[in-house]
């Protein structure tokens, strides 16, 4: 039996450093849908990755495997993906979000033809507080008034909080292996319940909450402002890296 398919919007630190293993780990093949041609050809070259999940102590190494990659210009692909995956999600950054409004419309425009009974549940992973309602407003006017009925009634938007903490690769490291990324071990995905449609399905690390707004705030105000501020003491202190600003006595 062939494994369910999740579509992975961006496949860059969330996306591979994520949701990928998420994904993974759940039972699901992952195709990722990305820009960047060096990374798009080693995912498909290879059909997985390298993932380091890295501590004080200890670095362990994991093989993300079952994976493919598209270019989102490949609009036919993309969409007939989209008409059949069992969930998606995005990590692209709320500023690409328009450009992968169209053919994302064009994939729930092909699951509705399809008559694909099952609704599509989608992980908004984007910085922003209420992504989900501004990428349904990115999608309507690319959608028909059925794909637009479609939307409310069968495509789930739902919130994430993203916490766990991937660093930019070093060009060296990149050049060499475009898909290798490294990460901390945090494994929690925080999700709002409420927005899902249909059955919630079960994934790896995924908390519905009834509360989300919660978590979202306990993120901004506990994990963002906590790195902020000591990037603010950090450079007073001239330091330049977070690492030494820690370090300090004081």
């Amino acid at each position: 039996m062939e494994q369910p398919l999740a579509v992975m919007f961006g496949a860059g630190n969330v996306g591979r450093g994520f949701l990928g293993q998420l994904f993974t780990e759940s039972g699901y093949r992952v195709t990722f849908v990305d820009v960047v041609r060096p990374l798009v050809e080693a995912l498909n070259r290879r059909g997985a990755y390298t993932l380091q999940l890295v501590t004080d102590e200890a670095v362990q190494e994991y093989t993300i495997t079952n994976v493919s990659a598209l270019f989102p210009s490949d609009t036919e692909a993309v969409a007939g993906a989209l008409a059949s995956c069992a969930i998606a999600a995005t990590a692209v950054g709320v500023n690409a979000l328009p450009k992968i409004a169209p053919v994302v419309a064009a994939g729930l425009e092909r699951r509705r033809l399809a008559g694909e009974a099952d609704p599509l549940n989608i992980i908004i992973c984007e910085n922003l507080k209420g992504a989900p309602d501004l990428f349904a407003e990115m999608l309507r006017p690319y959608l028909s008034e059925e794909g637009r009925q479609y939307l409310e009634e069968q495509v789930g938007l739902v919130d994430a909080v993203i916490s766990r903490m991937v660093p930019i690769m070093p060009p060296e490291i990149a050049e060499r292996d475009p898909s290798f990324i490294m990460a901390e071990p945090y494994k929690i995905l925080p999700v709002n319940r409420l927005r899902f449609k249909g059955r919630i399905p079960e994934i790896v690390g995924m908390e519905p909450k009834d509360n989300f707004e919660a978590y979202v705030d306990r993120k901004l105000y506990t994990h963002n402002a906590g790195h902020a501020m000591h990037a603010y003491l950090g450079y007073l202190r001239g330091y330049t890296y977070g690492y030494e600003a820690l370090g300090d006595p004081v």
